[in-house]
C-alpha cells in the first residue's frame, strides 16, 4: 500500500512539474512568438506591429543589418501591394491575400529571431 502511494505520489508530481518546465517566462525569441489576428484584423495595424518588432529587434542587435533590410523590403512589398489593392477598393479576397503575406513575413520574423540563439556558436564567450 505504501509502495502505490509513494508511485501515484511521485506521478503526480513529475506530471504537475512537466507544463511548468515548458513556459517561456518572457526570456529569448518566445517573446516574439506570432500573435494570432482575426481574419477580419486590421492590415495597416498589423504592418505597423511586424514593423516596431523589427525595427526594435535590429536596434538591440536581435537582427543583423542583412536580415533586418530583407524584413524591411518585404513590408515594403505588402504596403505597395496593399497600396495597389486600396485604390480599387479593398475586398475580402484581397484582404485574405494581404493577411495571407503578412502571416509569411512574421513567420520569417519569428524564424530569424529565433536564429539569433545559435548565431554565435555555442557559448564560446561571444561579445557584441
Amino acid at each position: 500500500m505504501k509502495t502505490l502511494i509513494a508511485t501515484l505520489a511521485a506521478t503526480a508530481a513529475v506530471t504537475a512539474a512537466v507544463p511548468a518546465m515548458a513556459q517561456p517566462y518572457g526570456h529569448g525569441p518566445a517573446r516574439y512568438e506570432a500573435q494570432r489576428w482575426d481574419s477580419q484584423a486590421n492590415v495597416n495595424q498589423r504592418q505597423r506591429e511586424l514593423e516596431r518588432i523589427i525595427e526594435a529587434a535590429a536596434r538591440r542587435g536581435d537582427l543583423t543589418r542583412r536580415e533586418a533590410n530583407e524584413l524591411r523590403n518585404d513590408m515594403r512589398s505588402i504596403a505597395r501591394l496593399e497600396a495597389s489593392y486600396r485604390s480599387g477598393g479593398l475586398n475580402a479576397r484581397e484582404r485574405a491575400e494581404l493577411n495571407r503575406r503578412l502571416d509569411w513575413a512574421e513567420r520569417r520574423l519569428v524564424s530569424r529571431l529565433d536564429n539569433t540563439a545559435h548565431r554565435y556558436g555555442y557559448g564560446y564567450g561571444h561579445r557584441r
